[in-house]
């Protein structure tokens, strides 16, 4: 039997920073992937912003990653010529009663570490985006967007680089303790079933995540995901140049993202979305009432865009530890050593902000394992 030092399971964006920041200190690192490449699922079928951590719980990881995330991931992109910029982007209050919570995201987000937010009145509104209507804004200027397929293909690279490798096509299929380490059986799409040794096991497995660490028995209520669908539509380029920020709404309470928002792709086309419709399985067809729905959600903020201004996008599937409704439930990155299981790691939950905070991720797999 073929032996290992790290198996890491799933090539989304975290998947691949972990790999590239093992790759620098160990041999024998490899990534397993199901799909024919890398960046397949929620990695590549997202927003692509580089958020500045405003809104999550101040002594969690979904915070603390997203603001370590981002300083690392403006550098990363700076040293190897990957596509971003820094946009910045408004979060508007459209009249009194929520006014009062975006002045709680103000505050919030300074406690969080981002120092740089600026209250701005209806009329700095109005001087920065003549065609937004708002009571008051919170402007974040190290919010920004980045060519994600870019990004993760640069780190797949560098990983090859490192003498590191791909199991494209094959899926995990079983994971077993044994002295040692692990004994993972994976099946190709086109081929048998066969088996290896690996001293790590790495579970960033994204969607699948919470069906990877029930392989080994960690079938877990607290790590079982629900699956958010998040549609997008598509403005009019006629439209797209009427902004030149990222414009968000206050976020409902209890909501499961950030509400239905305007972003641009490095192209410069502008996009309304995500919403957070919770599904029973993942998929990404496309749901052709949007236009209206998401006309409505925005023409509060948003009046010179119409509703025969959309069309149609793309889907994307957040993996969510929490259910519709329920309360905030942070990522999951941990050592599963209390529960006998020395050298495997599990990634369960990470959705938004992940793409921001994959790097700083990289660096706390990196630890864990380095204490294995």
């Amino acid at each position: 039997m073929d032996r290992i030092e790290i198996a890491i399971v799933g090539a989304g964006v975290v998947g691949l920073a972990v790999a590239l920041e093992l790759s620098k200190k160990y041999k024998d690192v490899f990534v397993l992937e199901k799909e024919d490449s890398f960046g397949r699922g929620t990695s590549s079928r997202n927003s692509e912003v580089i958020h500045a951590g405003i809104y999550y719980p101040k002594d969690s990881l979904k915070t603390k990653t997203c603001v370590e995330g981002r300083k690392l991931l403006y550098d990363f992109c700076k040293e190897n010529k990957i596509r971003y910029q820094k946009i910045g982007k408004l979060i508007l209050a459209v009249n009194q009663e929520e006014v009062a919570g975006l002045c709680d995201i103000y505050q919030h987000g300074h406690e969080n570490g981002v120092h740089d937010l600026e209250m701005l009145s209806e009329g700095e509104v109005s001087e920065l985006e003549p065609n937004v209507k708002a009571e008051m804004g919170i402007l974040s200027p190290s919010t920004g967007i980045v060519d994600s397929h870019g990004l993760m293909n640069s780190l797949a690279t560098q990983f090859k680089a490192n003498g590191g490798d791909f199991l494209y096509k094959t899926e995990v299929v079983g994971v077993e303790k044994v002295a040692g380490g692990y004994k993972i059986a994976a099946k190709e799409k086109i081929g048998e079933t066969y088996e290896f040794f690996s001293r790590i096991f790495i579970n960033a497995a994204g969607l699948d995540s919470d069906k990877v660490a029930g392989l080994i028995g960690l079938d877990l209520p607290e790590y079982k995901l629900k699956y958010s669908k998040g549609n997008y539509v598509r403005v009019c380029p006629s439209r797209a140049g009427c902004i030149k920020r990222l414009i968000y709404p206050v976020p409902k309470k209890n909501g499961a993202g950030l509400g239905i928002h305007a972003t641009f792709d490095l192209a410069g086309g502008l996009r309304l979305g995500p919403d957070d419709d919770y599904v029973e399985k993942v998929n990404y067809d496309k749901d052709a009432s949007k236009e209206k729905l998401f006309h409505e959600s925005v023409r509060s903020f948003l009046p010179f865009i119409r509703q025969e201004d959309l069309s149609w996008d793309m889907a994307g599937v957040r993996p969510k530890l929490q259910g519709q409704g329920e309360p905030f439930r942070d990522f999951v990155i941990k050592s599963e050593s209390g529960n006998g299981l020395h050298g495997f790691i599990n990634l369960i939950g990470i959705e938004s902000p992940g793409l921001t905070a994959s790097l700083s991720i990289a660096q706390r797999v990196r630890k864990l394992v380095e204490t294995t």
